[in-house]
């Protein structure tokens, strides 16, 4: 138990150092972004992914991460880590990742994810804090033991499980998988996936951040500077398929 809550505490300290902090900015000028999931969060640290591109694109932001390895909603919403961050700092948003196979097995997403996500939002809301549902990608291969053969029919089944809490509660979608979808159909070349096929390369987390970025601030991400370690033809490419879903969502 003790390494497992200094490995959280670690994570939400090196992913709280953005580049540009609130502190230099009027709060008018600056959004707080607490990104609350497990590993397809914090691997290639999709937080500071998302900073980098904010302030290419003449954003302020300061991020925060809550994340480990396998977390629900269940499990964050009895964290005390969680109810620390809310009560510590005013955070603008806060991004809510289930685990990645929850949300595309009816009983499990009915029994668990969406009672969990309910707490949640009531929480963040009453913190004065804007809740966002963070749609993931499905796995390469699928889930074929819960009747999911293929990446489609898992993205399908995960897609309709974000949208229909999102819709129960009224709280913005951050539409990651779908753009999945769409940018493995305009490039089909992309590698998004680790080897496992189940956890984000940079390209995936590239492609997610860009997605955040869209949701927070409206924007086209096309052009933006920021590439990390990515050729500009690949994050062209990525940023092409996030603005994909905002002009045709």
């Amino acid at each position: 138990m003790l390494t497992r809550l200094f490995f959280l505490a670690v994570v939400l300290s090196l992913s709280g150092c953005a580049p540009i902090r609130c502190d230099d900015a009027s709060g008018d000028e600056c959004l707080r972004v607490l990104f609350v999931g497990n590993s397809y969060t914090y691997v290639n640290n999709l937080p500071n992914t998302f900073s980098e591109l904010a302030r290419s694109g003449g954003h302020q932001v300061e991020v925060g991460m809550i994340a480990e390895g396998g977390l629900t909603f269940a499990d964050h919403a009895k964290s005390s880590q969680l109810s620390s961050a809310l009560t510590s700092s005013q955070w603008d948003y806060v991004i809510l990742q289930e685990q990645s196979q929850i949300p595309s097995v009816e009983y499990s997403r009915t029994h668990f994810m969406y009672p969990s996500a309910r707490a949640l939002v009531k929480q963040i809301r009453a913190h004065n804090a804007t809740p966002i549902f963070f749609e993931t990608w499905a796995h390469r291969n699928g889930y074929p033991e819960n009747g999911m053969p293929d990446y489609e029919s898992m993205q399908y089944e995960t897609s309709q499980g974000y949208l229909r809490i999102a819709r129960e509660l009224n709280v913005p979608l951050a539409r990651v998988g779908f753009a999945w979808f769409r940018a493995l159909k305009m490039y089909p070349d992309l590698e998004l996936w680790q080897e496992d096929g189940n956890h984000p390369s940079e390209q995936g987390t590239y492609l997610a951040a860009c997605i955040f970025y869209v949701t927070l601030f409206h924007e086209s991400p096309v052009g933006l500077e920021y590439r990390g370690n990515l050729s500009e033809e690949v994050a062209g490419q990525l940023q092409e398929a996030a603005n994909s879903v905002l002009v045709n969502p």
